[in-house]
């Protein structure tokens, strides 16, 4: 004999509910649910800064490798030059989803007064080409500490435009990413004088 107010129908809503509630499973699977997209921008937030900071190390370590070999030549000239370009952009491996520039400057402080800073020549390595950076004559602008008078500086320039790994690009199926606001990029650069290893100015007969 069923009691008053008891129906099937609700009573068997209500068991299914309390087996709902009782069933651990379900509730891990729920809460697994909640936590994965928390845990998956934690986890590509941890790879992207830990490789741009490796990034950024390799960009400096560009400018004082190139400074670092331009510096031990007595004489140097252009195709010199852009091969150890060429060698120092290697350095940024594996990362490649962009290319570093590097600009090489060969400075004269004079013997004025005040002394100038004049640039006695220059070359640069931009998108994987090799040119001439400065037209001379020319003038430049160093610390003032280094700013000695009748002293010879190789200054190494080395940049590079960090392209993240999470980067939607709208024109592009080859790039992950999430929305269109990570598709700039990081300026990396680092900029090293030094003075000539061995000899007091270091000339390039055709640069």
């Amino acid at each position: 004999m069923m009691r008053a107010g008891a129906h099937p129908e609700i009573a068997g809503i209500r068991g299914k509910a309390v087996g709902f509630l009782s069933n651990r499973r379900g509730v891990a699977a729920v809460e697994f649910a909640l936590i994965l997209p928390i845990l998956l921008v934690m986890y590509f937030m941890t790879m992207e800064a830990s490789q741009a900071i490796e990034t950024s190390k390799k960009v400096s370590r560009i400018g004082s490798m190139v400074a670092d070999l331009v510096t031990q030549q007595p004489t140097i000239v252009a195709a010199d030059l852009d091969a150890i370009m060429k060698i120092g952009t290697s350095t940024i491996q594996p990362y490649n989803r962009s290319t570093p520039s590097i600009i090489i400057t060969a400075i004269q402080v004079t013997t004025d007064t005040p002394p100038k800073v004049n640039v006695v020549w220059s070359r640069k390595l931009v998108n994987g080409v090799s040119s001439i950076a400065t037209t001379l004559p020319a003038t430049t602008t160093v610390p003032t500490t280094l700013k000695v008078a009748g002293t010879f500086l190789i200054r190494v320039q080395s940049n590079l435009s960090y392209s993240p790994i999470i980067n939607w690009q709208a024109d592009t199926q080859q790039k992950l990413g999430l929305t269109q606001s990570l598709s700039t990029t990081i300026p990396m650069g680092e900029t090293y004088y030094l003075r000539p290893r061995r000899s007091l100015t270091i000339p390039c007969g055709d640069c």
